[in-house]
């Protein structure tokens, strides 16, 4: 096999997801207009996502975040601070 068709071959499906993304972004583009993105928080699951912002956002800053303000303490990382966090990495 030559060299070109072995680079074409490889690059392909990239170039293919490349323009895919480009074709979806253009079509949500022409629904919804200008959106700036970010990084969002659910506090329902505790997890951060890369999303769409609401224009009035300026999007979730984890250097501000306070674990202690979640609505339900439940989900926060540890309930003892003291507590080992490395311990269920330990075998026994």
């Amino acid at each position: 096999m030559e060299t070109r068709y072995l680079v074409l071959f490889m690059v392909g499906p990239f170039a293919l997801i490349f323009i895919y993304a480009i074709w979806h972004e253009y079509r949500r583009f022409k629904r919804d207009g200008a959106s700036s993105y970010g990084l969002t928080y659910d506090a329902a699951t505790n997890t951060t996502h890369v999303g769409a912002l609401p224009e009035d956002d300026d999007g979730y800053d984890p250097e501000e975040f306070d674990p202690e303000d979640t609505p339900d303490p439940g989900q926060t990382a540890t309930d003892n601070p003291d507590a080992d966090q490395n311990e269920q990495d330990t075998k026994t």
